[in-house]
């Protein structure tokens, strides 16, 4: 492992560092506990964690009971016959799976309850209940038994929600469309307006069940007070497409992936027949085309999956992002610069981005089998088994009103392991050197193909660094037989081991989603590729390699690429985010033993 020098027990335990990790107090009985009870992650180093299960719990169990579930049909009238499905019979509804709590004196079927009976709930929103898992009355290994087993006695309700199309919801499954979206925010008003409810309602759950919580905050509505997306899309396009590059599953997500979930053989399958899916079958061959949203003729497919902009203007809640930093799924951009735009809106906001794939923070299973250069190197300290009491303390002052204030901010992992808190990201000091790619020594083809590459080599650094954010480098091109190129940047370390990539479609130049149609052949333009969130620990002495190639990976290579490409290396330039932080910047995760034989000292 290649751990540096904060883990060190006796660097950890040193009076000296004490300061930085939050005062310890010791019990009568020599063991140690939080300094309140509410502690920070840096100050819960030393408490012990319950890690027998496939997640994590709390380290205070709560006293309520869990009672039998029960099974609930909310309608959605906002679904008209002009949505087809079930529309046309005037029936649309979403099925749920609910697991209040036992509460003393507590009636739940009396309806209106008092104040003191009242709960708020903890929902997962998604498509696979009934579909390649288990139905919505059972708990999901997945998450829906860590939220109840841990959360239900303390006294929260739990919600597993069907979106439609998908286990006993009806109408269609349109993949994230205004239909679905319009089902969970019907599922959202009901939970928060029973009489046991206390109004609060927040959202939680991973990669497709961690978009539900995106598209539930487009409306606003009152009722929805957090939102905890991990993996989650904050827009369908921008999940399969990056600066105009498709990845292979682009054209087929909709109708080839999910479009299947509402179709199994009942009478209800009619109700898939929704101009959703129909409009899949078009919408993905023409976004890999064009790399672009399609918005052709007032065509809205992509733009209503799309949905950062209308969070920013309608929610009034609070988010807390959780993102595998070794995505390759649901790739990190969906948190960054998400956080920051969230921030800039007023929205309080905190991420967890861990050296993790598509996962949770406490899956042993998961973490364990990454490859080196995608997260090996931080495991085990990846496993964070205080993330069900990070949960509570969050449910409990946003749901409840209880505890304390959360620091707001960032906690981020790099990839040889080591945590630190940065109050924004990327962090306020960073620091962006830029490089006259001139200077990279450009070696290789002279030209890009579809079987030339070129590398460039920066270093070696002078003093230990963080690359932290978005590197972005800025290439200038002129292109020959074709009408378009396509670019593919791999970054490595001095071992080969892999930091971060980037890819473009060069008729999206500019980056993003607005492109042009057509660049001409001996065009010149310069693209702004933007590698991918990375925060990768690189050593003084140790140097970065980047190599350039037509694509990469699953990236499909635009259909407008099919001819090289000559680089102007005087008039493009690289910029790097660095950030500097000592071992005293770094807190330990909870739960694993550090010692000399995890790296290098300081």
């Amino acid at each position: 492992m290649h751990l540096r020098s904060l883990f060190l027990v006796s660097v950890m335990l040193s009076a000296s560092l004490s300061g930085c990790f939050g005062e310890q107090k010791v019990d009568e009985g020599g063991v140690e506990v939080p300094y309140d009870v509410y502690p920070e992650p840096w100050d819960r180093t030393e408490m012990m964690y319950d890690d027998s299960d496939v997640f994590a719990r709390v380290t205070v169990n709560g006293t309520h009971g869990i009672d039998a579930v029960r099974s609930v049909f909310v309608p959605v009238p906002t679904i008209t016959a002009a949505d087809g499905g079930a529309g046309l019979t005037g029936n649309a509804e979403v099925h749920l799976g609910l697991w209040l709590p036992v509460i003393e004196g507590c009636d739940w079927e009396a309806g209106n309850v008092s104040e003191e009976c009242q709960v708020p709930v903890i929902a997962e929103v998604g498509p696979y209940y009934n579909d390649g898992d288990v139905d919505a009355l059972t708990p999901a290994d997945r998450l829906g038994r860590m939220l109840i087993e841990n959360y239900v006695p303390h006294g929260y309700g739990v919600a597993q929600v069907s979106v439609f199309g998908t286990g006993e919801s009806n109408h269609c499954m349109d993949l994230m469309g205004t239909d679905e979206q319009r089902g969970i925010d019907a599922a959202v008003t009901w939970l928060g307006s029973q009489g046991w409810s206390n109004g609060n309602v927040g959202l939680i759950g991973k990669s497709y069940d961690g978009s539900t919580p995106w598209q539930a905050a487009t409306f606003g509505n009152p009722h929805l007070a957090t939102i905890v997306p991990m993996s989650g899309l904050i827009g369908v396009h921008e999940l399969m497409w990056r600066n105009g590059s498709m990845e292979a599953r682009g054209m087929i997500m909709h109708n080839g992936v999910y479009g299947s979930f509402g179709v199994d053989g009942d009478a209800a399958d009619a109700e898939n027949a929704c101009e959703g899916y129909i409009e899949g079958y078009v919408n993905g061959p023409a976004a890999y085309l064009t790399g672009g949203m399609v918005e052709y003729a007032g065509n809205d497919y992509w733009t209503s999956r799309s949905f950062l902009d209308r969070v920013v203007s309608n929610y009034n809640g609070s988010v807390y992002i959780i993102q595998g930093m070794q995505d390759w799924n649901v790739d990190p951009h969906m948190a960054f610069p998400t956080h920051q735009i969230i921030e800039d809106a007023g929205i309080e906001v905190k991420t967890l981005a861990g050296q993790w794939a598509h996962d949770y923070p406490d899956r042993l299973s998961g973490h364990e089998a990454l490859p080196s250069g995608e997260g090996a190197e931080a495991f085990p300290y990846t496993l964070r088994w205080d993330w069900a009491d990070e949960m509570l303390y969050w449910f409990d002052w946003y749901l409840k009103g209880e505890g304390r204030a959360p620091t707001l901010g960032v906690e981020m992992q790099d990839n040889q392991g080591g945590w630190r808190f940065e109050s924004t990201y990327p962090a306020p000091d960073t620091e962006y050197v830029v490089i006259n790619a001139a200077e990279l020594n450009p070696s290789g083809a002279g030209m890009i193909t579809t079987t030339e590459s070129i590398t460039l080599t920066y270093g070696p650094f002078e003093q230990d660094a963080y690359i932290a954010g978005m590197p972005s480098f800025h290439i200038a091109i002129t292109t020959h037989t074709t009408n378009g190129a396509h670019a593919f940047l791999d970054m490595t370390d001095s071992s080969g081991m892999h930091l971060g990539h980037a890819v473009m479609d060069f008729r999206f130049a500019d980056g993003g989603r607005d492109g042009s149609e057509l660049i001409v052949a001996f065009a010149s333009v310069t693209g702004k590729m933007e590698f991918m969130p990375m925060d990768v620990f690189i050593p003084a002495g140790d140097s970065i390699t980047i190599t350039m190639t037509q694509t990469g990976r699953d990236y499909v290579p635009s259909p407008a690429a099919a001819g090289g490409y000559s680089i102007n290396w005087a008039s493009s330039e690289l910029t790097l985010p660095l950030v500097y932080r000592t071992c005293e910047d770094l807190f330990q995760a909870p739960m694993h033993t550090y010692g000399e034989d995890a790296g290098r000292t300081c």
